[in-house]
């Protein structure tokens, strides 16, 4: 086979092949099970038990031990000096937070949030998931330090409530799922709101002066029109740090920049296509006449270009990211922080079993009240209707998925509680009242969510389809692509 007659090999030349085809058995099953919808809530359990089983093993030093091993970065006379624990929690996590930002960016300019008629229900039901959970918590707590466990409740966690969703398979709607999903970003929302408002402490004003000056660099970057995705790095560093400084939570800094991204492209379909076609034109002509491998790198180029700038760089950035966040950073979290060591919980503390109680509550019964409560109130009020596919009980067991809180909900206590005693009894509650709230989903599910043929279905496939062109957007894309977040909400 000559040069110019080469076929188009998935091999690159210089691979041995038998390696290759080693490489390939190996990574296809992994392949298969990232594929799986629910793969991203069971990583995450998966982490979370290992965390849970380590802590309590004879082996529970070391799990303490590396979590507390410091690091330290800088650059020259400014240094941080933290350890690996402040790193995941507040570092890896502003990533996650960062494609939070970006699916409430996309939400409100073209899916769900852009239209009150398809916002109002889970708009409704998000809010009474937050109020009712944060109410019956304070019924429990009332006063003192157990008090600011408040939020710990509020939080959904959206990778693992739409993992949980999916093991039901095609007894859950699109329309199901796309409330869901929707809920859990509003939840995101109010989470964040509650984290920058009510557990931010120690405000120094020479941080936000700092923070300013990045976003001022930042929207700086965007006027001059400077596409490398890289290069905002710098002011993404800069409001981190500000906001680190200021005494906010520096994670706000991954939000701030999500919701400062472009979400519509440059090029769009249209100017890739005669790009693309030049190009290739181009290409071919310079190929045909025997040109060498460096006079092909322009139309190449040129090809490159297009492709990057037929989408939005919020939907590019998000693509990127996604995987890492749901495959490696949430389940480093679950790991730095879900291993509760049981021997160390002290219920004879005081306000130990209120803060537990408050927790499970809040969470397990609070979240599917609030959701019903709420969506029940809108509906009869006229602001919203159950889209084609949604029962009352498919609100209730949506209601009863996101109790499930785990990793914002952990989040949340990390931040409120800085007595450690009452901090293991909160993740403790958190833990109890996820697997809890997994398990009535799960349950009711099965029982109440009829597959398709069974009995009566209610409404038409026609009128399943009509539902979800209105509701479905590229949230949903996104959740039955890998979540769970899901929701990561």
């Amino acid at each position: 086979m000559t040069e110019g007659e080469k076929d188009h090999s998935t091999v690159p030349p210089e691979a041995w092949r038998p390696a290759t085809r080693l490489a390939d058995a190996i990574r296809r099953p992994i392949e298969r099970f990232l594929q799986v919808e629910a793969a991203g809530g069971i990583i995450l359990l998966v982490a979370a038990a290992i965390a849970l089983i380590w802590a309590n093993s004879g082996f529970h030093q070391s799990y303490e031990a590396l979590w507390h091993t410091y690091i330290t970065i800088g650059i020259g006379d400014w240094t941080l000096r933290k350890d690996l624990h402040f790193w995941i929690n507040e570092g890896l996590m502003t990533v996650f937070f960062l494609v939070v930002g970006l699916e409430i960016k996309r939400e409100i300019v073209q899916g769900a949030l852009a239209d009150w008629s398809r916002a109002a229900l889970p708009i409704a039901a998000a809010i009474g998931g937050m109020l009712v959970p944060a109410g019956i918590y304070l019924l429990i707590n009332p006063t003192g330090p157990t008090q600011e466990g408040w939020g710990v409740p509020m939080a959904t966690d959206i990778a693992f409530a739409v993992g949980v969703l999916m093991l039901l398979g095609k007894r859950v709607s699109p329309s199901m799922r796309v409330l869901l999903l929707t809920l859990a970003i509003i939840d995101d929302i109010g989470a964040i709101l509650v984290i920058a408002v009510f557990y931010s402490q120690g405000i120094n004003p020479q941080g936000f002066g700092i923070a300013f000056a990045g976003l001022l660099l930042l929207f700086a970057m965007q006027r001059l029109g400077t596409r490398q995705v890289w290069i905002y790095f710098i002011p993404f560093a800069v409001v981190w740090t500000g906001l680190l400084v200021a005494g906010v939570h520096p994670t706000i800094a991954g939000v701030i920049l999500g919701l400062a991204t472009p979400v519509r492209a440059w090029m769009g379909t249209r100017g890739f296509l005669g790009i693309a076609r030049d190009a290739l034109d181009d290409f071919q002509a310079k190929a045909m006449r025997g040109a060498a491998d460096h006079d092909l790198i322009q139309p190449l180029h040129n090809l490159a270009f297009a492709q990057k700038e037929a989408i939005s760089p919020a939907v590019r950035l998000e693509n990127a990211l996604h995987t890492w966040v749901a495959y490696v950073i949430m389940p480093l979290f679950a790991l730095a922080n879900a291993g509760v060591n049981l021997g160390l919980v002290d219920f004879t503390a005081s306000g130990s079993s209120a803060v537990l109680w408050g927790t499970i509550l809040g969470l397990a019964v609070g979240k599917p009240l609030g959701v019903m409560l709420a969506a029940f109130i809108a509906v009869r009020l006229r602001l919203c209707v159950l889209p084609a596919g949604v029962t009352w009980i498919s609100v209730l067991i949506v209601g009863s998925v996101a109790g499930i809180g785990f990793t914002m909900a952990i989040f949340i206590a990390e931040l409120a509680f800085t007595n450690v005693g009452l901090l293991y009894v909160a993740k403790l509650g958190v833990l109890i009242a996820t697997a809890l709230a997994a398990m009535v989903g799960l349950v009711a599910g099965r029982m109440f969510l009829k597959l398709p043929g069974e009995g009566d279905q209610g409404p038409t496939d026609s009128d399943v389809e009509a539902s979800t062109d209105v509701w479905l957007s590229g949230a949903l894309q996104r959740a039955t692509a890998s979540h769970s977040l899901g929701q990561l909400r």
